[in-house]
């Protein structure tokens, strides 16, 4: 029988919002792990299995967009808005949320190939959105965070640091600087549009030599996950607005990629409960609940016959994990 996966957000970002009462009593009858946060290409490098080790978002990215990546060192230059303020600059954009379209990379592209050319890069877009380099052989990359690691916050948080670092902190700079004074951001901004005034660095990696992964689909609007999910051999679609798995005569395990949700009561209306219904009516075997944040809820029928269990009416505070020989 068919099993899902949610992959959620840290608990923390729901903050104190509550459940229904009915999907209150189903969770606080679950299984619980508490286990160590991890940054999300840690959380997905558990869901593919990558060989040899690492997240090369960069290439396999790269192969789904253009199917050019074998043979070569990739690494994405996104293009992205920050806004500076008293400590620095924020990440506030980047990719589909700044609404590129081919005439933006069309546009932008010419002036900073020049400045990548120069130390053997070759710059590209296959996609408005997805910018790439093409790096010579032997060439050094540091650890790099991904935008979404370090949306929101000060971005120089997230430069690499020491001399390993510092070639790529000068080539940011100067092509910030290229960015600022072209004639098609002060269009963008004109038109109410967020100017992109940086690129991000990151994914840096080579095509793998094999991906796979439990899931027989993938649904999520993150294109570096559908771009794992279509290597590893699994179905990729765009995430449903809501559960309707009940709706399948699937044997399938599926993964839903709800990492970007926030508001609790959304989640619960239309995700949780109708899973729980499918889950009670026998329509589907278990589902789990996974937290950024290292928390993990399983969700079995039987669990039901738990009745002296709490409910737990939020994910605000998660308590450790029911003793050994209560998970029946």
């Amino acid at each position: 029988m068919a099993t899902a996966t949610l992959l959620l957000p840290a608990a923390g970002r729901f903050g104190g919002q509550r459940l229904s009462t009915a999907s209150a009593r189903r969770v606080g009858q679950a299984d619980v792990r508490v286990a160590p946060a991890t940054v999300d290409a840690d959380r997905l490098a558990r869901i593919f299995d990558v060989l040899p080790r690492g997240w090369p978002a960069a290439a396999v990215s790269r192969q789904r967009d253009a199917g050019d990546a074998a043979g070569a060192l990739w690494l994405r230059a996104d293009p992205v808005n920050v806004q500076p303020d008293i400590n620095g600059a924020r990440l506030m954009a980047h990719g589909a949320a700044l609404g590129l379209d081919a005439d933006d990379a069309a546009a932008l592209l010419p002036a900073l190939r020049p400045l990548f050319g120069d130390v053997g890069f070759l710059l590209d877009a296959p996609h408005p959105s997805r910018w790439y380099l093409r790096l010579p052989e032997g060439a050094r990359v540091p650890s790099l965070a991904s935008p979404e690691q370090a949306l929101g916050e000060d971005m120089f948080e997230h430069l690499p640091a020491g001399d390993e670092g510092r070639r790529w902190r000068a080539l940011l700079s100067e092509s910030q600087v290229v960015l600022h004074n072209h004639p098609h951001n002060a269009r963008r901004a004109a038109a109410g549009l967020a100017p992109v005034n940086s690129l991000w660095f990151w994914g840096a990696g080579r095509t793998p030599d094999r991906i796979t992964t439990t899931y027989r689909a993938v649904y999520s609007d993150d294109d570096t996950v559908a771009a794992f999910a279509e290597a590893a051999g699994a179905l990729a679609a765009s995430l449903p607005p809501g559960w309707d798995g009940g709706a399948e005569a699937t044997q399938d395990d599926r993964l839903f990629d709800l990492r970007d949700i926030r508001d609790l009561r959304v989640f619960d209306r239309d995700w949780l409960a109708p899973l729980l219904t499918d889950i009670d009516a026998g329509r589907l075997q278990r589902a789990t609940l996974e937290f950024g944040d290292g928390a993990t809820f399983g969700v079995a029928r039987r669990h039901r016959l738990r009745f002296w269990r709490r409910p737990r009416h939020s994910f605000a505070s998660v308590a450790a994990p029911a003793p050994a020989g209560e998970s029946g």
